[in-house]
């Protein structure tokens, strides 16, 4: 169930599109003619967004993982 629950969750967190900017960023780009360059800003902040919480995942997947191996290890001692 909790695995279900948490695709749901990271299915619902990714599906949405977001777009991020700072003010003096979009402040530059208001006078840009054409909405490229404010896309392409929007895109590099999601994508710099992104990798601090991908390290937690993975720092939290390996933690786990040790974790688990530990209790398996108590679980062989007689």
């Amino acid at each position: 169930m909790k695995k279900v629950v948490l695709g749901i969750v990271f299915t619902i967190m990714f599906a949405f599109s977001s777009t991020a900017q700072c003010a003096m960023c979009r402040a530059a780009l208001e006078t840009e003619e054409s909405g490229v360059p404010a896309e392409a800003v929007n895109d590099g902040i999601v994508y710099l967004m992104a990798f601090p919480y991908l390290l937690l995942l993975i720092g939290g997947w390996a933690i786990y993982r040790i974790i688990k191996n530990k209790k398996n290890n108590k679980k062989k001692l007689p």
